[in-house]
């Protein structure tokens, strides 16, 4: 007899382990999904993670079937999923939920795509047995036509006898209801008289109609080429290579190149992006030099969707490349040869809520050691993880400084807007040389963009005659004022309320907004420039798919003058007439308390900058602050990153921050504060005990409470060269001896490694 060890799609540690018998002794693999029991009435579809001889040493259920006869899971998957749960800590079940489409992990989750066909029926398979249906529908003159126009159509009537003399045509249902002009009431009517049948044919949901077109790729400039040779030197020697190439250098023509010489050398590439909305603009470019080559996959995507890019990477004729967001790192490769990373200093590839809390890039890094493939990270920006793996040659670097074409890269005014307020100078959140460059671009017909790292309409209400803000009642923050909505909303819990019309501490009417939304910057733009036509790109405006693509082609096109927005507009975004870029608030991200607040800042505002004067003459950013005099403005306004990194590294090293230290956050959550509170000081003592001074903490977060659950925080700083395999060790067993305490049974705890 058999046995299986199963991972089951549940937030719970190790695996399951069942008999297997009889047929399905034949057709269990590893990697296959099968259907188990657990406990008394539930049955689940876990992945075989390992098939054994060996009899356990305590009883076990037997499977209650094999659902796939070939794995939909291959080995190199499932070291990665094992990798990522070692590495985060991580149940294997969370990784299970993460990876698959929900199509995989349930017992009839996906239902193939199928479309209604036509075939003409046994009985009139010859052709005196056509005349006599002929003449049997000489009367019925709509059904007649039909079937005329079906025996057209599929050849039937070539019939000689009993061949035909032309090879036939399968025709589908919608096909001749078109073709025929008629309903499906006429085609059902031919069914029914035995004329013709109906069978079902599974299709595909994904377009492949599209063939490559490699006479588009693009010659490289002399910059680029030049990058290009480098990245292949690097390569010989590094498995990982860092591209460094200032905004609008022309990194996506080198992604291409390298992609087709890969794809010459008969191997496949996984081309990952921070955001969805990136791929919208990549998977044009891409689909013009690779058209039915390419893959796309990420969230937006329907599930049946993911379901058909999954079995299609896993058969003999997969996607050559793979253009998706974070979770494509799980899809199955047979030939993985590359993979690229654009904007590799994206927070966005780093998953935060739920579990598993991993880095794709650093996900990705590993599933290409597994193949033996190489790793291209590309960014104007670089993580300081990264930058500093170059810098200390683990990483090979390539370095492009200069803009396609030459262009200059943008001038950056700095405005100070803590004196402009002071003289009472400002327009709402605009200064007055942010609105004269945004008349002049208006003027000459060129486009603008102003990013505000918030959304909503304003941050807070607050009654102006006691000072009352309203808060969420689930957690710790004041709500969010969504004027589009009318409601009050909390980003973390996203709970909504009503707007009161009085203050329900002192009835007073005087509630107000305070500070500045998306939304609200949308108001006060169509309010100065009426005849501007305006749109906004925040979490607000994109929840579909299509929402993504129409903001972005409408501004693409020139359909839009103005756009607002939030990171989203920062990452890597490529439009030919921006001229204006406006920073209103720089200071909302230099302030916010965290140690990596000053790289992010320098990031996002390098990069949104990098939206301006990428084709055509060089643009313009105006960028607004209260702290002029900070020096990491001064390097974002010199286009300094390598003054910004050296300043930011030494503090790093004096501090044991990363890339210096690793870091291991330590959450607990209770419903009960007195609860979490005396958990989190016990909890603190004992990784003292195996961690001495590298722990810190217990502290409350910035946001101490979310969805009623009561939030402490545990650091752990440690040393790069410390034996990580004890440091899991030691985490593990610390909260399975927490867990065992029935006084923290509701007790929830987890850990983020290397946490952004």
């Amino acid at each position: 007899m058999k046995y299986v060890e199963v991972v089951l799609p549940l937030p719970l540690d190790g695996l399951f382990t069942y008999s297997v018998a009889g047929d399905s002794e034949a057709m269990i693999r590893e990697g296959c999904r099968v259907l188990v029991p657990l406990g008394k009435s539930k049955r689940y579809v876990g992945i075989v993670m390992h098939v054994v001889e060996v009899e356990p040493a305590f009883d076990v259920k037997p499977i209650v079937a094999v659902v796939d006869r070939q794995p939909i899971l291959l080995p190199r998957q499932m070291r990665l999923w094992q990798w990522i749960s070692n590495y985060y800590l991580s149940p294997l079940g969370d990784i299970y939920k993460a990876a698959l489409p929900a199509g995989l992990k349930a017992e009839e989750g996906y239902k193939p795509k199928t479309e209604t066909y036509v075939t003409l029926a046994e009985a009139y398979r010859s052709e005196q047995a056509l005349h006599v249906a002929l003449n049997i529908l000489a009367r019925a003159t709509k059904q007649f036509k039909a079937f005329t126009d079906f025996l057209s159509l599929s050849h039937w009537d070539s019939l000689s006898g009993n061949t035909t003399q032309e090879p036939l045509t399968e025709l589908t249902r919608e096909e001749l209801m078109n073709a025929a002009n008629c309903s499906s009431t006429v085609v059902k009517a031919l069914v029914d008289r035995k004329m013709l049948s109906l069978y079902e044919r599974e299709v595909g949901r994904l377009n492949t109609s599209e063939e490559a077109q490699a006479k588009q790729i693009k010659p490289l400039s002399e910059a680029q080429a030049k990058a290009f040779s480098a990245i292949c030197a690097q390569f010989s020697t590094k498995n990982v290579v860092l591209l460094h190439g200032v905004t609008s250098s022309g990194k996506t023509e080198i992604y291409v190149h390298l992609i087709q010489q890969e794809l010459d050398r008969g191997r496949q590439v996984l081309y990952l992006l921070p955001e969805i909305a990136l791929t919208v603009q990549m998977m044009s470019r891409l689909k013009k030099v690779f058209g039915s080559r390419l893959g796309i996959y990420h969230s937006k995507y329907s599930d049946a969707e993911r379901v058909e890019i999954w079995k299609k990477q896993l058969s003999d004729a997969p996607y050559d490349i793979i253009l998706g967001a974070r979770s494509a790192v799980f899809l199955p490769f047979k030939s993985l040869g590359l993979v690229i990373i654009d904007e590799e200093h994206e927070t966005s590839f780093k998953q935060q809520e739920p579990s598993p809390r991993y880095h794709a890039r650093s996900a990705a890094i590993m599933l290409a050691a597994m193949y033996r493939a190489k790793t291209l990270l590309g960014t104007a920006t670089p993580s300081m993880e990264s930058y500093f793996n170059a810098q200390q040659g683990k990483y090979g670097l390539v370095t492009l400084s200069t803009r396609f074409k030459n262009i200059g890269l943008p001038e950056i005014e700095v405005v100070d807007t803590k004196d402009l307020q002071h003289r009472k100078m400002m327009t709402g959140p605009f200064s007055p040389r942010l609105l004269e460059a945004i008349h002049k671009a208006m003027s000459e017909e060129k486009q603008v963009i102003l990013f505000q790292n918030r959304r909503g309409f304003a941050p807070r209400i607050e009654c102006k005659d006691c000072g009352w803000v309203p808060r969420c009642t689930n957690c710790d923050v004041t709500l969010t004022y969504h004027k589009q909505f009318n409601q009050l909303s909390c980003h973390y819990c996203g709970f909504t309320y009503g707007v009161p019309e009085t203050c329900p501490k002192c009835g007073g009417v005087h509630l107000t907004g305070r500070g500045y939304g998306t939304e609200k910057i949308e108001d006060k733009v169509r309010e100065l420039f009426p005849e501007a036509r305006v749109a906004r790109m925040d979490l607000d405006t994109t929840h579909t798919r299509n929402a993504y693509e129409r903001i972005i082609d409408d501004f693409s096109a020139g359909r839009t003058n103005i756009l607002i927005g939030t990171q989203m507009i920062s990452k890597g975004l490529d439009f030919d007439n921006v001229s204006v870029v406006g920073i209103l608030d720089a200071d909302a991200m230099l302030n916010y308390p965290d140690f990596r607040a000053y790289e992010h800042a320098f990031m996002m505002m390098s990069q949104v900058s990098g939206r301006a004067g990428r084709k055509g003459r060089r643009g313009l950013v105006v960028l607004q602050t209260k702290n002029a005099d900070l020096p990491v403005i001064n390097q974002v306004v010199n286009h300094d990153f390598k003054a910004f990194a050296r300043d930011l590294l030494d503090e790093r090293s004096l501090f044991h921050y990363p890339p210096f230290y690793h870091l291991v956050y330590v959450y607990l959550k209770h419903a009960k504060n007195e609860v979490v509170e005396t958990a989190s000081l016990e909890m603190g003592g004992r990784l003292r005990q195996y961690f001495a001074d590298r722990v810190l903490g217990p502290d409350k977060p910035a946001v101490a409470r979310v969805k009623t659950m009561h939030i402490r925080k545990i650091v752990i700083k440690l040393e790069s060269s410390i034996d990580r395999n004890r440091v899991r060790e030691a985490l593990r067993y610390v909260q399975k001896q927490m867990m065992q305490d029935k006084h923290y049974a509701a007790l929830h705890i987890y850990y983020d490694v290397d946490p952004l």
